[in-house]
């Protein structure tokens, strides 16, 4: 069984399925995706229909992403409609045929019925970000979908699990991994890469916006996460 995290992919379509084909998912794994599925790339309905079909070959753990609570505001609450499309959302609009009112039934109720966060016995993983001395259920939101880590980057858990999280975009597309703290938003809409972990492993897979994969050299990861575990099992 591998638990593998993926981060923000935002509406760019072939590289999620690229990703998908090297990943190669089991009935036994786990793919817990880290939000923000719409906006700013150019297929968000082609994103959300191979995560529903996914289910159909492994366990999906779908979280909650800024832009989604975005979208939902205006679907179902009356938000002006006017920062969400100049940030991403026209190309939202476009992927569904041109109106909100096409989504599909089953579409809708995977944006209703994500989760805030996921909880295992050796990690978490949350959209944005996290207070260090609260467990995760008493979480405030905007810690939970809006807060990036730029400038302070806050310490361990209180709970001694590592982190991980999307949201916060590496212009360099490269994983910033703190030891206790790993994003995984390597911004593919911006030209870089789609991310995902196997957090148990350290393998890593990445693909670009075209839908092409990186070749990767991955054992570095692999021994830092090695070595965390020793550390974290000899305390």
């Amino acid at each position: 069984m591998r638990t593998i995290a993926v981060g923000d992919i935002h509406g760019c379509a072939k590289a999620l399925r690229t990703l998908l084909e090297r990943i190669d998912p089991q009935a036994d794994d786990q793919i817990v995706f880290l939000g923000d599925y719409v906006d700013r790339g150019p297929d968000s309905r082609n994103v959300v229909e191979q995560i529903l079909e996914l289910r159909a070959r492994c366990q999906v753990i779908p979280l909650r992403g800024n832009h989604e609570i975005m979208l939902l505001g205006i679907l179902m609450s009356g938000l002006s409609p006017d920062l969400w499309l100049n940030g991403g959302g026209r190309a939202t609009v476009s992927s569904y045929g041109g109106s909100l009112e096409k989504i599909p039934p089953d579409h809708l109720d995977f944006f209703c019925n994500l989760h805030a966060f996921h909880e295992t016995d050796d990690a978490i993983f949350v959209h944005a970000n996290y207070l260090p001395d609260r467990p995760m259920a008493e979480q405030p939101d905007q810690r939970l979908y809006w807060d990036h880590l730029s400038g302070l980057i806050p310490r361990a858990h209180e709970s001694g699990k590592r982190v991980f999280v999307g949201h916060t975009p590496q212009a360099s597309g490269e994983i910033l991994d703190h030891g206790h703290l790993i994003c995984l938003d390597t911004c593919c809409f911006g030209g870089r890469w789609l991310t995902a972990m196997d957090i148990d492993s350290g393998e890593v897979w990445q693909t670009n916006f075209h839908g092409h994969a990186r070749q990767q050299r991955w054992k570095a990861m692999q021994q830092r996460v090695k070595k965390w575990w020793q550390r974290r099992r000899s305390t």
